[in-house]
């Protein structure tokens, strides 16, 4: 089984800390070199010094504001233009927690553009060069939510399932160039994010967080949270030659949670 990465680039969107660092740190193990994106410049100078460089590798990263649209598609030209991109790893930090009905539609705006729009940004800068090696994969990290909304994440809910359609639709036209087009759903993942989002559900239910801690975990078959690295194994392995065939899907990664076949 081909899983080598050796002499690919991977862009990695949100690779400061988390999912994102984590699937960085799997992708440079295969061989890849990484660029990573995200607004805190010291947390990602810690990131890229986790990642292997015994293929002899240069990473690199980039502060960039993905609630800036026009910083976004900036750096999505300098990138594209500086680096031949194999690999595209679409994260970015989810919205607050909160009941879809209360929800202001400036925050359904806002997650839009943060979550969508900066996606297709990144994808057009480097679909040409995808299409010029024949070669390519576009891996978007969303949420279980796609198959069964979450309560209480109203906004998100609905955010990631236009990502997931987004997806959908973009790997049917690009399947022709060699290019495979994947998104990964994240379950209960022991993140920054999950934190805060227990603690909204806690608050809501008017529960201690250790209760919905526990709670949680019960709800999962596999009676525990993910691990960031239990992701980017999938993440790692959807990126390789190995996957060629493996287009337009959501792959649940969520110890069994998500209650569909």
């Amino acid at each position: 089984m081909d899983l080598s990465l050796k002499t690919k680039i991977a862009l990695v969107c949100g690779g400061s800390q988390g999912i994102g660092k984590a699937i960085a740190i799997e992708l440079a193990n295969l061989g890849a070199t990484c660029i990573l994106l995200a607004r805190n410049e010291a947390a990602l100078l810690a990131a890229v010094e986790t990642l292997s460089k015994e293929n002899g590798q240069q990473h690199h990263f980039f502060v960039v504001d993905f609630t800036n649209l026009d910083a976004v598609r900036e750096m999505a030209n300098q990138l594209s233009e500086k680096f031949s991109i194999d690999i595209l790893i679409n994260n970015t930090g989810g919205p607050s927690a909160g009941p879809i009905a209360a929800a202001d539609p400036t925050v359904f705006e806002n997650t839009f553009r943060q979550h969508l729009i900066c996606n297709h940004l990144f994808a057009q800068a480097v679909i040409p060069t995808m299409k010029s090696k024949g070669w390519g994969r576009i891996i978007n990290v969303i949420s279980t939510s796609v198959k069964i909304p979450i309560n209480n994440l109203g906004v998100s809910n609905t955010i990631r399932a236009a990502v997931a359609s987004w997806g959908k639709t973009l790997s049917n036209e690009l399947a022709p160039f060699g290019i495979t087009v994947n998104s990964l759903l994240p379950g209960f993942i022991s993140t920054s994010r999950l934190d805060a989002v227990a603690e909204s559900f806690a608050a809501s239910a008017g529960v201690s967080i250790e209760s919905m801690v526990e709670s949680m975990k019960n709800s999962v078959p596999a009676k525990r949270f993910g691990s960031p690295q239990e992701i980017a194994v999938v993440a790692a392995f959807v990126a390789s030659p190995a996957a060629s065939y493996l287009n337009g899907i959501t792959i649940p990664v969520d110890g069994g949670r998500t209650g569909t076949i």
